[in-house]
């Protein structure tokens, strides 16, 4: 047999220390070749009273290695990054470095600490029961006014119906309950759409025959066109007088936007004020625009049927002025797919039990108000860089995100700060690019060409912040 170690306590019981005193009797080391590891009973290292226990081992995914971890888990803590993108090369560290600046190349994964304090704002995102309930109330008391009276004032409003939009309805919204959106829907038939540009999103609205309800007649051009000026006009005159009808709080009509689809009211009942945006809305039950083909590439994530069922769909057109056009009429309508948008974020799982309440938690809702809050955060500290952006664009990202990552292993909940970094990769590349293609218009760049300085801008504002933990998550404007 093996001699023993002079140093192996157990064997000796007292040995030599390599200063060559005597050793305390303790377990041993396995570092000599002795009777008790050849036997197999080396026993684990005790904490002797008073001092501090040993660290263990370091576990799969954290800092200092990841020998003996589960393939299975790594391939899943991989995720999105499992389809082989890379990300720019400002997102390669988690380390501080100045604005602007590239950071190291060889990423670590998010400590234990960056996923908790992604999981604290997050949580301080959450809107209070007590206030949504509250500011629903109010919406829920003025708009279905609004909608009657809508109804009886003009004939050509006699079918228009209520449709609820916006983050606030796919439960995204953050921070506060303050804003919402309401669609009022008017169905059409037999309908001519032209396209007024190259980007497939803008359209002149013309009638096929000339309309029973003769009441649309003032609202055509002298070509035939429908106008979406003198509509939102007629309806913007139809609130502006009901609301003075309202009782228990104050509604107000706002200020035409230029360029804005929308009629916006504040309603205020202290210590509540809220904005709520009325979208005049065309609905018609016709094939959506070539321009569409291409679009909704959702067969990996939510499934063929699922595409095929949401292109059945009405086309939906808001009143939204084109401004590439040279003389702006106001006569050009916008396609809008917010209900198929809806939809998909409330029914986000690649399998039809995610996150119900019996099936499997993901983050991907999570990574969607992160993105939200992060761009409002910077619009704040930023207003003048930053006033061209708007909370479409994350969205946008993160649905592109949806489909390059299509498994809820990708999203799973454990996993937010990872995801997170993989959806904002995704965005800082698209601006770096100055691509950022519309999800369901794949012909339609939401990023003009014309503004790539305020993309490389909020690119490198957010690298920052991914670089530095996200300090603009803990201030505020």
């Amino acid at each position: 047999p093996a001699r023993p170690s002079p140093a192996c306590s157990p064997c000796r019981g007292r040995g030599r220390s390599a200063r060559g005193g005597p050793t305390r009797p303790g377990p041993c080391s396995g570092s000599a070749p002795c009777s008790e590891r050849r036997s197999g009973r080396t026993r684990g290292r005790t904490a002797r009273p008073g001092r501090p226990p040993p660290l263990p081992p370091p576990s799969p995914g954290t800092r200092g290695g990841t020998d003996g971890a589960d393939p299975v888990r790594e391939q899943q803590r991989a995720g999105p990054a499992a389809s082989g993108r890379r990300l720019p090369a400002a997102l390669g560290s988690v380390a501080a470095v100045p604005d602007g600046a590239v950071a190291a190349a060889g990423r670590r994964p998010p400590p234990a600490a960056d996923a908790l304090r992604l999981r604290e704002v997050l949580s301080r995102l959450s809107l209070l029961r007590e206030d949504v309930s509250e500011a629903s109330t109010l919406v829920n008391t003025v708009v279905p006014h609004l909608v009657q009276a809508i109804r009886d004032k003009d004939s050509c409003f006699s079918s228009i119906e209520r449709q609820s939009a916006g983050s606030y309805y796919e439960r995204v919204k953050i921070s506060e309950p303050n804003e919402f959106d309401i669609m009022l829907v008017m169905p059409v038939t037999r309908i001519q759409l032209d396209e007024s540009d190259d980007t497939g999103a803008y359209y002149y609205v013309s009638f096929k025959r000339s309309p029973k309800e003769k009441g649309w007649l003032k609202f055509l051009e002298e070509d035939g066109k429908l106008s979406a000026f003198k509509m939102l006009q007629a309806l913007r005159e139809i609130i502006k007088q009901e609301v003075k009808n309202i009782k228990g709080m104050e509604v107000t009509v706002a200020r035409k936007k230029a360029g804005s689809p929308a009629i916006t009211l504040q309603i205020k009942k202290p210590p509540l004020e809220i904005s709520v945006d009325i979208i005049l809305t065309l609905e018609a039950q016709q094939s959506w625009p070539c321009s569409t083909q291409a679009g909704l590439k959702i067969e990996q994530w939510l499934g063929t049927k699922k595409r095929r069922d949401f292109r059945f769909r009405s086309i939906y057109l808001v009143a939204k002025q084109n401004k590439r056009e040279k003389v702006l009429r106001g006569n050009t309508w916008r396609l809008s797919f917010s209900h198929i948008e809806k939809d998909m974020i409330k029914n986000h799982g690649n399998s039809k039990t995610c996150c119900e309440s019996n099936g499997p938690k993901c983050c991907r809702k999570g990574c969607l108000k992160l993105l939200k809050f992060l761009l409002e955060q910077l619009k704040r500290k930023h207003p003048k860089e930053l006033e061209k952006f708007c909370s479409y664009h994350v969205k946008t990202a993160f649905l592109h995100s949806c489909v390059m990552w299509p498994n809820d292993t990708d999203w799973h909940l454990g996993n937010l700060d990872h995801s997170f970094q993989q959806c904002l990769g995704f965005f800082v590349d698209c601006l770096q690019k100055s691509q950022l293609t519309h999800f369901f218009i794949p012909q339609y760049n939401l990023l003009s060409q014309e503004d790539k300085a305020r993309h490389h801008f909020l690119s490198r504002k957010i690298s920052y912040e991914l670089n530095n933990g996200f300090p603009v998550f803990h201030e505020n404007y």
